[in-house]
């Protein structure tokens, strides 16, 4: 709250290791309301590459009209636009609008933008002679869910033909950035442009047009470019930078796994040791015994050998200094999500090219070679992408529990063996249901990526760095 005439009312930007000079102030109007967003056609105007947290229009700032004082006081308020992560007053979320007091900070998501409502004096007080009513906000905080925040002008008012909006001034020059955007731009094309998965799309489609006629090039070139994609889509909803180099070298290292002596080791302990011997093509199983050989033979024996990535991650990190042991290691459940998720990568690539293709191949090849090779294009897809809710999902859930574990040292072995068991149960139910119908294999592949998504979610909220991730999710 202040006078007009004594104070200067403002906002100020906190901004970390910079001096009270350096803060950004932005002046508040005792007519016209500020909004606070993303959104270019805010009055403050938040970067949304350094605040991904901020809504387009996140809150506004504006004078409670009706309430001046006798001696020219005025007040503003705050109120939260239905925020995608709310507006703080001094730690405490808004759910209505809140007169502003001198000092008052807000907060814009949690660990979000800060800004601190100020008044600065530019003359004396004047004593009034007859004492100031002040609102019932002067002496305390106030909710004012009565106070209009916008009068809004329809068509049908009569006033309306009356009372024009004022138009905003638009400048007639035009500068060279203007008229030559990359020139002032080109700079931040990588981060707000998304100019490195399209330069890596557009690297990709020129060498699928060179892979024409030659059916194995081309085949591995799309997997992996579907496989890259399917992966970008979980990396960006962690939110979390991981180099690029260790997500590649968990897949790398999946598919070493997968070819070394190490599997025929996990075959005989799962499917000849253990109940996982997996029934042979047109041997009629029950559901109920089906689903025993699945969760062995191939739920507990696949995830075990997905998960060897993760823990070699791991005691790499434990071997580091800070901060590269953070960067390379398991620290939290979304190092574990991103490195799952990517050996997973490892293993579907391998399976789906080393597996499955040459057998459709094989399958359909009596009917002339291009069909086979139609066949095998048309499983080559629905497969790499489908394991978004498939092995990445299973892979990424076990992930998160590997880095809880690490987060959560004390229970330990409780949460491994919950995590274990569920991507393990779900990778079998995936594979039992896959035998009776198209529709349970796609309500369970929907309820795997959900477990996926819970799981990221959480690993979100629970990340020690928290302040320092990018968020993923729709902004209003």
């Amino acid at each position: 709250m202040t006078g007009t005439d004594r104070y200067n009312t403002f906002l100020r930007l906190l901004s970390e290791g910079s001096s009270a000079k350096e803060q950004p102030l932005y002046p508040l109007s005792a007519t016209e309301t500020v909004v606070l967003g993303r959104d270019p056609r805010c009055q403050v105007v938040l970067d949304p590459i350094v605040y991904r947290a901020v809504s387009r229009r996140h809150a506004e700032v504006s004078p409670v009209l009706g309430f001046e004082s006798p001696n020219g006081a005025r007040f503003w308020q705050v109120c939260d636009l239905s925020s995608a992560n709310g507006t703080f007053l001094n730690g405490e979320r808004l759910k209505d609008c809140h007169v502003l007091q001198a000092g008052d900070r807000i907060m814009l998501g949690q660990n979000g933008p800060e800004l601190v409502f100020e008044c600065q004096s530019v003359a004396p007080p004047v004593v009034p002679s007859v004492a100031a009513t002040p609102p019932p906000a002067a002496t305390g905080r106030l909710d004012l869910p009565s106070v209009p925040r916008r009068q809004v002008v329809r068509a049908s008012d009569p006033l309306a033909a009356t009372s024009p909006p004022p138009r905003r001034h638009e400048p007639d020059a035009i500068s060279l950035t203007q008229l030559f955007p990359i020139l002032s731009t080109g700079r931040q094309l990588r981060h707000k442009a998304y100019l490195l998965p399209g330069g890596i799309t557009v690297a990709f489609v020129v060498l699928m047009f060179v892979a024409v006629g030659a059916p194995i090039a081309f085949n591995m070139l799309l997997a992996a470019y579907l496989a890259g994609a399917a992966y970008y889509f979980i990396y960006q909803l962690c939110g979390k930078h991981k180099p690029w180099w260790i997500l590649v070298g968990a897949a790398v290292l999946t598919i070493l796994l997968l070819v070394s002596p190490i599997l025929q080791l996990f075959i005989v302990v799962f499917r000849q040791v253990l109940p996982g011997e997996l029934p042979t093509s047109g041997t009629p199983v029950p559901f109920p015994l089906l689903l025993v050989k699945m969760f062995f033979g191939a739920g507990l024996m696949e995830e075990l050998l997905k998960a060897l990535p993760i823990l070699a991650a791991y005691v790499l990190g434990t071997q580091l200094r800070s901060p590269y042991r953070e960067r390379l290691g398991v620290w939290e459940p979304l190092d574990g999500i991103l490195l799952g998720s990517a050996s997973a990568v490892g293993f579907t690539l391998l399976e789906t090219l080393g597996q499955y293709l040459p057998d459709v191949y094989k399958a359909t090849l009596a009917s002339g070679e291009d069909a086979a090779q139609l066949a095998s294009l048309q499983l080559l897809i629905p497969r790499v992408l489908g394991s978004v809710a498939g092995h990445m999902a299973y892979s990424g859930y076990l992930g998160y529990f590997i880095g809880l574990s690490v987060l959560r040292s004390r229970r330990r072995w409780l949460i491994l063996g919950i995590g274990y068991l569920t991507a393990s149960g779900l990778h079998a139910l995936w594979n039992t249901m896959g035998t009776i119908s198209p529709v349970f294999l796609a309500l369970v592949g929907l309820l795997s990526y959900a477990f996926l998504a819970a799981a990221i979610l959480k690993a979100r909220e629970l990340s020690p760095t928290r302040s320092q991730n990018f968020a993923t999710r729709f902004y209003k």
